[in-house]
């Protein structure tokens, strides 16, 4: 039988704030995530410190059960690169009205520049220590645009320690999350600061 996890803490309404280092490069992420509209926003700018150009920009309208309900991503332009829409049952399409059959299953979402997309899951799955749960994600390639659907395992090891295994590239990693489920240090990817 598994052990019954407390539940992570509340963001507050009046806003949250976090920041990551990348492991080996100078690029850090600031992280704004603010409750509006009955949903909450989160801000990600990941870039070299102090540097506009060459940054990314994401913002994720998410539900208050932490499904993504839309998705923006800003490179270099006052436009978005990509905008895509979700109902929260697995179908996708770009603002644009183009359906993405070919993400149609994919719950989550995934860029690889910052670890905060591992908070979606975390927050939303009911896993009791000890219990796994395999989902469908859309990873995105900030560089290219790209989107490709992968499927992923996370196992509640400990109350703020997740197993997190990439079952299409055979990649695992172990981390810990805070007291409102935002990873700590990701180890050869990120390291918290702040």
């Amino acid at each position: 039988m598994s052990d019954h996890p407390r539940p992570y803490k509340a963001f507050s309404a009046d806003g949250h704030h976090a920041e990551w280092a990348h492991w080996e490069s100078a690029k850090v992420e600031q992280l704004t995530l603010t409750w509006e509209n009955e949903a909450w926003t989160a801000s990600g700018m990941v870039g070299h410190d102090g540097l506009e150009h060459d940054s990314v920009q994401y913002v994720m309208r998410i539900s208050p059960t932490w499904h993504v309900r839309q998705f923006l991503l800003f490179r270099d332009m006052e436009d978005p690169d990509l905008w895509l829409g979700t109902d929260s049952h697995g179908r996708w399409g770009e603002m644009n009205g183009e359906h993405r059959l070919d993400l149609d299953g994919c719950i989550d979402l995934e860029l690889l520049c910052t670890p905060f997309t591992s908070t979606l899951p975390i927050r939303r799955l009911p896993l009791h220590i000890g219990d796994s749960a395999e989902i469908s994600v859309a990873r995105i390639d900030v560089e290219t645009l790209g989107i490709v659907p992968v499927r992923q395992r996370y196992t509640r090891v400990g109350q703020h320690l997740w197993d997190f295994d990439d079952l299409d590239s055979g990649t695992s990693h172990q981390f810990e999350v805070d007291e409102f489920g935002l990873p700590r240090d990701y180890p050869t990817r990120f390291r918290r600061v702040g």
